[in-house]
């Protein structure tokens, strides 16, 4: 369900302390030479070379000189797979760091990404994006407009995983165990979605991976993630209340 980098636990440590906490802070829309916009690049053609502006949202992973990204500006977000990243390099990347990416824009299960080979320059600028509340998008087709941003799902009933009434799954199919990621079900207006808590963002350290286990069938929650794709809309979760 997901593509495989071999961490350690003490990276999983590390990383998990980058993904939660928010707020609008500023940020400059004005592109370097060469540069797209946001528009540009969504209008750009699959397995096109993109070159981006952007800033870091939340880190998911580095391993063996290669890094993954939540990252938006003020138009939209990007999520960059396996860049190409020194690990001191890496450790400048803190919430709002503007970065430049030259890469090559792909899909995979649904998901827009700039993927393996992108080369990453840190930029002067900082900007951290305010959570956009999306839950009335759900099931409807603007939803992908806000792919990969940081938003929030309100007032949403957890349902049962499976058919043995479990709240959540560790993996998709239940086949892991505590460190693994957590598969959760919840509903609106009938309708009931697949959320994720995604282990390489948040490990089980992180409150947010600690309340998915604690949930209820027939709790109500307020959510808090990174809008992903798999095969349709699978957010990544950073938080989770029970109202």
């Amino acid at each position: 369900m997901k593509k495989t980098i071999a961490l350690t636990l003490t990276l999983a440590l590390v990383l998990s302390l980058t993904a939660c906490g928010k707020g609008g802070n500023g940020g400059d829309d004005k592109k370097s030479e060469g540069v797209m916009t946001y528009a540009e690049y969504m209008a750009a053609d699959l397995d096109s070379e993109v070159v981006i502006e952007t800033y870091v949202q939340a880190k998911q992973s580095w391993w063996e000189d290669k890094a993954t990204l939540y990252t938006q500006d003020k138009d939209g977000a990007y999520f960059i797979y396996n860049a190409v990243c020194s690990e001191a390099d890496y450790e400048k990347l803190t919430p709002g760091t503007k970065i430049k990416v030259t890469g090559y824009k792909t899909e995979w299960s649904g998901e827009v990404e700039v993927a393996e080979g992108a080369t990453i320059e840190i930029e002067d600028g900082n900007y951290v994006a305010p959570v956009t509340d999306v839950t009335d998008l759900l099931g409807k087709d603007e939803l992908i407009d806000h792919q990969n941003q940081f938003v929030s799902f309100k007032g949403m009933t957890v349902e049962a995983a499976d058919d043995s009434g479990a709240a959540f799954l560790y993996n998709w199919d239940g086949s892991g165990e505590d460190g693994n990621d957590l598969y959760f079900n919840v509903s609106k207006d009938g309708q009931t979605y697949t959320f994720t808590v995604e282990s390489y963002l948040c490990d089980n350290s992180t409150e947010v991976y600690q309340a998915v286990k604690n949930l209820n069938v027939g709790d109500t929650v307020d959510m808090e993630g990174y809008l992903y794709w798999y095969e349709g809309v699978n957010p990544h979760i950073t938080s989770v209340t029970v109202k």
